[in-house]
């Protein structure tokens, strides 16, 4: 299987996770793209979202929380 993200990311993912976690990630990374308003081009959006995949797979930090009031920014 090929690594869904880059570097060693990718191959911790494809060594650890299986398809359906994968699949609710996808889940969850879509509810905070359109949550936030996330440009994926942006490389703030980027470290956001790969901070964020690393806590939902890996638990290491916090995670983002779908917060209304903070709709249209990902600074938080």
């Amino acid at each position: 299987m090929k690594p869904p993200f880059p570097g060693p990311i990718g191959a911790r993912v494809v060594e650890g996770i299986c398809t359906p976690c994968w699949a609710d990630w996808l889940k969850q990374q879509t509810m905070l793209i359109n949550h936030y308003g996330l440009n994926v081009m942006d490389p703030q959006a980027r470290a956001f979202l790969t901070k964020n995949m690393t806590a939902f797979f890996f638990k290491t930090g916090d995670s983002a929380e779908i917060d209304t009031s903070k709709k249209g920014t990902i600074n938080h």
